[in-house]
């Protein structure tokens, strides 16, 4: 179709969640929407972007997520999209209205908005989803759930309206009625509503918010028109992107809102067929190579009426990775200074292909980057900050073993660097707690550690020759020797960051102690909680 003969309106809305399970809960278990593509981030391949739509993915169905898992809040305000409206057939908004208070779904309303019956809901982000009453009822069949058909509208927040209506004119949109401060902007399809919120508070991005919004490009000619009236506008700066499934510039209007303007083709059906989208999890060109480990990093979830890991209420911020057919072992693991709790998922899963991963986030933050326990001017350590972080961790290790139903005996510790020196200073001060620990480029960071009892406790510590915390580590093995633990340790030819060295011993120390362990227990019949 002809640029000139395209139909405007959105093409797509994207936002930020931090919960992918309750994200995929909500729009594809409540609003009935289809989960159309699943891919790594094309900024980012390790933020996994989820895409919800109706079946055959049609522009203007769209809304999309970028999973920040257990991020940081956003805050909704000027510069950016602040709710989003679906549309569903006028006589259905009491069926909708029930359905929400069934599934203890926030809502408003009935509420008038525009001469049309509106409910307004929270999403589990607390993002505003508007249900519009507009068009005639559709028919279902006989078991099926009610599902929101297309997007209505977006409200963008500004403080320069007019300024910011004038630009969206750009996209095909025109002036429609005013209601208060909003002035609607109507499309070929859909609307866009301009809010004056003059001395509201700025927008800051995090979960909960939105990204962007996407209006409809008739072909790449179109999309290189508008770069060049942009460019000759003096506009901010313009972006092009192939995004594989459409080709898109990226700009900002004159209120601060990220606009994208995208193609409808190639669609959603070019790596995947009608009536499959959605089912395999894809990365951005450029990241094959590291394909297996981002399927493992990235978070997983299932949707509506598959197994899954239930999430239970305990003292860090966890995950699981569960493989195809998992045994059962659990690693745990504790990422680095700086990491976060999938960090170390791609290592253990080669080191242990088959056993469930567990992964946490340390709780104390330096810069802005979690870590396990407070570090001191001088290279000293907050030592009341260590006991009081053991103790939180040990009620993790006993709530997830009672909540996730895990086997006590087939559990692994893996810790590197900040994470194994908190998983030894762990084992002094709460000995038993830990059997089996894989501590990579450790250091002893209690200052006076207790002689315990470990002859129970298995270690694998394996540490650099040139790592500054060399000595720390010689310090740690003697006191792990004092403590009577079943020591096998590595000094290797490398510094403080992970070598090739490290998989295959870990992977060989692991296996030796499944093996062993295999000889004295028979398999406990007791797994872990998939609901």
């Amino acid at each position: 179709m002809a640029a000139s003969s395209f139909p405007t309106g959105i093409h797509h809305v994207t936002l930020i969640t931090r919960r992918v399970q309750e994200n995929v809960d909500f729009y594809v278990g409540f609003l009935g929407l289809r989960l159309v593509k699943r891919t790594g981030g094309f900024e980012d391949a390790e933020q996994l972007h989820l895409f919800y739509g109706n079946a055959e993915a049609e522009p203007g169905t769209l809304v999309t997520f970028l999973v920040w898992e257990d991020g940081a809040s956003g805050r909704v305000g000027n510069g950016q999209v602040s709710e989003i409206a679906f549309s569903v057939p006028r006589d259905a908004i009491g069926e909708w209205l029930t359905r929400a208070i069934t599934h203890r779904v926030p809502v408003e309303g009935p509420l008038h908005e525009f001469g049309e019956t509106v409910l307004r809901l929270k999403d589990p982000d607390g993002i505003i989803v508007k249900l519009v009453g507009h068009g005639d009822a559709m028919a279902l069949a006989a078991g099926q759930e009610p599902a929101v058909t297309r997007l209505r509208a977006v409200t963008l927040l500004t403080e320069t309206p007019e300024e910011t209506a004038t630009f969206l004119s750009r996209f095909g949109y025109r002036p429609g009625p005013v209601m208060g401060n909003l002035q609607r902007m109507l499309s070929d399809t859909d609307a866009v509503d301009v809010r004056d919120a003059t001395g509201y508070v700025p927008g800051i991005p995090g979960t909960g918010t939105a990204d962007h919004v996407a209006f409809r490009a008739g072909d790449v000619e179109a999309i290189r028109k508008m770069e060049g009236d942009l460019s000759r506008l003096n506009s901010s700066p313009t972006n092009l992107h192939d995004r594989k499934y459409f080709i898109s510039l990226y700009v900002r209007e004159p209120g601060g809102t990220l606009i994208e303007y995208a193609t409808d083709g190639p669609g959603f059906a070019i790596d995947e067929k009608p009536g499959h989208l959605g089912e395999q999890l894809f990365v951005p060109p450029g990241d094959e190579a590291r394909a297996q480990d981002l399927k493992v990093f990235l978070p997983q979830f299932s949707l509506p009426g598959e197994q899954r890991m239930p999430r239970r209420d305990l003292p860090f911020v966890h995950r699981f990775f569960v493989p195809d057919a998992p045994g059962e072992e659990t690693l745990v693991l504790m990422h680095g200074s700086g990491g976060s709790e999938g960090d170390l998922m791609p290592l253990a899963h080669r080191i242990a292909p088959q056993a469930m991963l567990l992964g946490l986030r340390g709780r104390s933050v330096e810069d802005g980057s979690p870590r396990w326990f407070r570090r001191l001017p001088g290279e000293h350590f907050d030592q009341g900050d260590i006991r009081s972080e053991a103790e939180a961790f040990a009620a993790f290790v006993e709530g997830a073993v009672e909540g996730y139903r895990l086997d006590a005996e087939r559990l692994t510790f893996l810790g590197l660097s900040n994470g194994a020196n908190f998983l030894a200073a762990v084992m002094a001060l709460y000995p038993g707690l830990i059997r089996r620990a894989v501590l990579l480029r450790p250091a002893m960071v209690l200052e006076d550690p207790p002689v315990v009892d470990l002859s129970a406790t298995s270690v694998l510590m394996v540490s650099g020759r040139q790592d500054l915390a060399a000595p720390l580590a010689r310090r740690l093995e003697a006191w792990l020797r004092d403590s009577g633990a079943n020591l096998t340790s590595h000094f290797i030819d490398t510094a403080h960051q992970l070598s090739d060295e490290d998989l295959p011993l870990a992977k060989a120390w692991v296996d030796k102690h499944r093996q062993s362990h295999r000889l004295l227990l028979t398999p406990s019949s007791e797994k872990c909680i998939l609901e």
